[in-house]
């Protein structure tokens, strides 16, 4: 949107970060899928976990359960995170379903392990972190629909994770993971096997919400971030064309663009989008559009930092904002969705 070029003004404190870092990351358009795939097991998780493991809380008040989904003959790993109830806890705990970046085509498990972690203990959140295939091993649809089975057979499972989805059922995501949590959400309010059962509230953090080739006429002028934006630090227009390539999708396809599908009758969500990110002004657009249909909306928007800045650049000011603001974010979801399953088979 034409109005927020601003939003891509470098943060002073990020600039000053990136000019002493920048060389350390490979230059635009020389990105492949091993390259993306040894960054990001080898820098980002190893840096994340790093930084995370100091505020993790202790192993006595958390556990840990691996888990595998059954998906077109195969199995698909989960890792499922519960709080070990209080004294006080009787009813069972709100349930989040999770999908986890990468570009479709790298990422996994550990990549946001410490940090849903944290938030089931300080939340009080059952989480169900998804191992979904990638691309281009496993083109489009195959990632999307392996999150889709891991929500159902997160609700079926409910009680086995200390979970009631009558006290909240999120669906939430990072980057290609806020895809695959925005087209998992209309999926599921379509799908009669959720009645009584239905989502609650879904986490856009950073989403890709519509294909580069899919911009329709009506939204040119409010979808200019992809250019203002295309030599970002850290993912810029390359990198973005790139990771589509390898989903080998085509661009009409409904379900890889959430933002041109009927948002009627969704559930709340809450979403992030970093100003610097060429994906900025299809998450604030998407923000409007739901507005539109009725659905309750709340965004937090981080001027002048690149797409997964809080990952790579943890000390600014940001990231710290980032953290903060998403805790108050599923909060507000909670509170918000409560009334939206008020049985539960």
């Amino acid at each position: 949107m034409a109005e927020y070029a601003h939003l891509s003004t470098p943060d002073p404190e990020f600039s000053v970060l990136w000019s002493k870092l920048q060389a350390a990351y490979p230059p635009p358009g020389t990105i492949t899928v091993a390259s993306q795939r040894h960054a990001m097991t080898s820098i980002v998780n190893p840096k994340v976990m790093d930084n995370l493991r100091p505020r993790l809380p202790p192993e006595s008040a958390y556990r840990v359960t691996e888990d595998q989904v059954p998906v077109d003959g195969e199995k698909i790993a989960i890792r499922c995170i519960e709080p070990v109830p209080r004294d006080e806890e009787t009813a069972g705990f709100p349930l989040l379903v999770w999908f986890h970046g990468g570009g479709w085509i790298s990422g996994d498990l550990d990549l946001d392990d410490f940090y849903l972690r944290i938030l089931s203990v300080e939340l009080r959140l059952s989480i169900v972190n998804v191992d979904y295939r990638l691309a281009p091993e496993h083109k489009f649809l195959t990632g999307l629909n392996d999150c889709y089975a891991a929500l159902k057979w997160a609700m079926n499972n409910a009680p086995k994770l200390s979970a009631s989805v009558s006290r909240g059922f999120l669906v939430g995501g990072a980057s290609a993971g806020g895809h695959l949590a925005a087209a998992v959400i209309h999926r599921a309010r379509d799908d009669p096997s959720f009645d009584g059962r239905r989502p609650t509230g879904h986490i856009l953090q950073s989403p890709s919400l519509i294909h580069p080739q899919a911009n329709p006429e009506q939204y040119k002028t409010q979808l200019l971030s992809l250019e203002q934006n295309q030599d970002a630090p850290m993912i810029g227009r390359a990198s973005l064309n790139f990771f589509f390539e390898c989903l080998q999708v085509d661009a009409s396809h409904p379900e890889i663009s959430p933002l041109l599908l009927s948002h009627e009758k969704l559930p709340p969500a809450y979403i992030q989008v970093a100003g610097l990110d060429p994906l900025r002004d299809e998450a604030l657009l998407y923000t409007q559009l739901l507005r539109e249909c009725g659905v309750l909306t709340n965004f937090d928007v981080y001027p002048g930092v690149p797409h997964g800045f809080h990952l790579n650049f943890p000390q600014l000011a940001a990231s710290i904002k980032w953290e903060t603001d998403i805790r108050a974010g599923i909060r507000w979801l909670l509170k918000e969705g409560s009334s939206l399953n008020s049985t539960e088979l």
